[in-house]
């Protein structure tokens, strides 16, 4: 048992500076010297987990999976989880290096041997479950394309978190955020469910 602890253990050091390189100079740049020196682990313990730098980089962005899988709900309207959750992720790019490696590592899909496409995807399958609840409640505007609405709530809040990072290094991205919410809701929300959201933060 301890001997799988000390191996969870620095398989996590690994990924944590892993993300860090990463998200400090993209995945191009980014050398597994540069990173065994950051986890502070010998190279056969870094190689034992990750066989490449592409293997790394890919459980990197996996966990952005394990990131949505732990979010938990917290309201009774489906709209108003979805406005938290956009809350949640600015927070954790700006506290978790995890997520922010994570983040820079799936806009730069293209430096994989194959597409990235897993991650942008579960981002979108959330947003529609939580918008298929919100119509199914009767909160949406009728004729709402939910495919359509999640594939631009996705990109939105991905070209905002990316705009707040290089003009303020994500210090405003909260305020970024809540102007999102300010401007789309009224076009996905009927008024009756809309007078009852909180589009600020949420403690």
């Amino acid at each position: 048992m301890a001997r799988q602890a000390r191996a969870l253990a620095t398989r996590q050091a690994v990924l944590l500076a892993a993300a860090e390189v990463f998200d400090e100079r993209g995945y191009a740049a980014a050398t597994m010297s540069e990173i065994l020196d950051r986890a502070g682990v010998t190279k056969g313990a870094l190689y034992f987990h990750f066989r490449s730098k592409e293997e790394l980089a890919l459980a990197v962005i996996e966990g952005q999976g394990a990131w949505i899988a732990g979010w938990e709900p917290s309201s009774d309207s489906s709209v108003q989880n979805l406005i938290d959750l956009g809350y949640a992720f600015a927070r954790a790019l700006r506290e978790d290096p995890l997520v922010r490696g994570s983040i820079r590592l799936t806009i730069e899909h293209g430096s994989f041997t194959q597409p990235q496409i897993a991650a942008y995807q579960g981002w979108m399958d959330l947003v529609r479950e939580l918008l298929e609840q919100a119509r199914d409640a009767g909160d949406l505007h009728p004729g709402i394309d939910l495919a359509a609405a999640s594939g631009v709530i996705t990109g939105a809040v991905t070209g905002i978190q990316l705009s707040s990072q290089v003009l303020s290094g994500r210090e405003d991205l909260i305020q970024r955020m809540a102007d999102l919410w300010t401007l789309l809701l009224p076009g996905l929300v009927q008024p009756h469910a809309l007078a009852r959201l909180s589009v600020a933060e949420r403690a």
